[in-house]
Parts: C-alpha cells; structure tokens; sequence
C-alpha cells in the first residue's frame, strides 16, 4: 500500500510529486500511457513560467518536472487509472493493466481537455487541417487562409497568433459581440489579418484528405454558406477530465472538482485535487503549480493526523 498516489502528470501532478517526494511519502504518479505531461505537450513556446527568460519547449518542460520528481524519490507509472474506489481509509486505484493499487490518499489532477464541435469528420480531419492548438500546428499554415472558432480570450489570443503565419485569419463566432477581454479584443480588431465572421455557426467541416472548406449557418437569419479554408482551430473552451470520480466526488456547476475553500480537499476525506481539474477561470501552468503544491501540503498534514498503526502499514508495503 502507498501513502500517496498522485492521478495525473501536467504541471499540477508534477508539482504535487516533488513535493511529496521530498516529504519522504515515496508516491505513485499514474501518468498516463497516451497522455503524460498533460496539455503543456501540445504547445511549443512557453514564455511565461517563471525561471526561464528564453523561454522553453513544453514538453522540455514537464520532462524537467518528472525528472525532478523522479530525483527526489516519486515513481511513474505510464497507464491510465480505468476506475477508483475513493470511499473508506484506504483508497483503491485500477489501471489499464488490471493492476490495482492501494493508498491512504490520492490527490487528482487530471487537467482538463479541449472541447470538440462535435461534427461527424472532426477526429477525421484532426491533424489534417482541424486543430486545437495554434502553438502546436500554426507553421503549418504560412501564406494559407485559416479560421479560429470562438468568441474568448483563448480565441483572440490563437488568431492573433496565428497572424504570424497565415495571410488570412477568420474568427467565427455564434453571437454578435466577444467576451473576451478588453484588450484582447483590441488587438483583434487592430490586426488587419484577421476578419470577423459574426452570428455564424460551423455545420460541417469538408475535404478528402484535408480540410477544404467549412459550412457554416447564421445564427439570426438560417442562411447557410460554405466557407474556403486550409484550417481550423478550434478554441471554445475547456471540459475538465473528471469522467472517473462522477458519483464519488462533488462536482461545481462548471463541473470542475469541488475543493474546500483555498485548500485542495475534496468532498472525500482523504483525496485531493489540484490544477485545471479544479480550475475554470485561470488555466494556467503556473497557477496548476501553485495547486500541486497545496494539494501535496493538505496531503502531508492529512497523512500526519492517521493513526500511527495505518500509517506504519503503507510504509511497510510501499
């Protein structure tokens, strides 16, 4: 039995697993088979993470985080959790191998995953012309006319981007004004790349091999059209990945992990959340950090209030 098995290995996973390993609670990290790292693998530069000036890679970024994690003591394990048991002292932890582990805590810090449109050639076109990363996929589309979808900051700021590449940038939006900020906005507005495509919905995305065009319908009026385009970005949001403790831990209205106040406590005594999962208005790698820690903290503190015998067991089959 361990102390501590950590779900989950973005920059909120990762954090917690230093931290836990340095308080000598020796935890699992359950990384993922397909998906370790979590989201900062998909983006190229990141620039705002504190300590690196130049900036870095994302994936050199969490490949830094595991190893630190790993240095101080945390083992990783590439499989994907298939189901929980969250309820009792002891917490049961099943992977894709059929293995189960045992815990006295589990901190969850699975992240969230971009939102799809939900059209029937989506996952078809996905990398062949359809994305959701401009960080990621935007070189791609130098001298070509692309689109963004949404109405966000996130939205703005992948336009914006994408800018840099493209001769020319769509942004579709279902309604007649945006929510993202001020400034995003303005931005938007002064670059003279980027055209508004206002109270329009994306109904069908066409191509063979890649994507050629989208239909698209207005909101208002019904009228249909097809839009030529060599891309399409998508950013509409976020969902956070908490399919596994449905029915086990107490979700928010935005349906992330309901925590205590500032603390990382769940609903459940004895398991912990962190990072986007928790997270609906900030999503960042940094603050994702900060909640790895504090979910790591309530984590030690928990385990240091057991009764001596329970603990004494997880460190004697550790």
């Amino acid at each position: 039995m361990r102390q501590v098995i950590i779900i989950g290995s973005g920059p909120a996973g990762y954090t917690a697993a230093i931290y836990v390993a340095r308080a000598n609670l020796s935890p699992l990290v359950i990384a993922s088979s397909v998906e370790a790292g979590g989201e900062l693998m998909n983006t190229t530069d990141v620039e705002n993470f504190p300590g690196f000036p130049e900036g870095i890679m994302g994936p050199d970024l969490m490949q830094r985080m595991r190893e630190q994690a790993e240095r101080f003591g945390a083992e990783v394990l590439l499989d994907d959790v298939t189901s929980l048991e969250l309820s009792g002292d002891v917490k049961r932890v099943t992977v894709g191998s059929g293995e189960t582990f045992q815990a006295l805590a589990v901190i969850f810090a699975t992240g969230s995953a971009y939102r799809k449109l939900g059209l029937p050639d989506e996952d078809r076109l996905s990398g062949h012309g359809v994305s959701w990363c401009a960080t990621c996929d935007g070189f791609f589309f130098r001298e070509k006319t692309i689109a963004v979808v949404g109405g966000g900051d996130s939205a703005m700021e992948e336009a914006t981007f994408l800018t840099r590449f493209a001769t020319k940038v769509y942004v579709i939006h279902r309604k007649d004004s945006l929510r993202a900020s001020k400034i995003m906005q303005e931005r938007a507005f002064n670059n003279p790349k980027i055209e508004f495509v206002w109270n329009s919905s994306v109904t069908a995305l066409n191509g063979e091999s890649n994507l050629e065009s989208v239909g698209l319908i207005d909101t208002v009026t019904g009228e249909t059209r097809t839009l030529d385009l060599d891309g399409l970005f998508i950013a509409i949001g976020n969902d956070p990945r908490t399919h596994l403790v449905h029915n086990q831990l107490a979700l928010t209205s935005e349906g992330t992990v309901e925590v205590e106040g500032r603390s990382s406590r769940t609903s459940v005594t004895g398991v912990f959340a962190a990072g986007d999962v928790i997270d609906p208005t900030y999503r960042q790698a940094v603050t994702a950090a900060g909640s790895g820690t504090v979910a790591a903290l309530d984590a030690e503190h928990y385990l240091s209030a057991l009764p001596a015998s329970l603990v004494a067991s997880a460190n004697s089959s550790s």
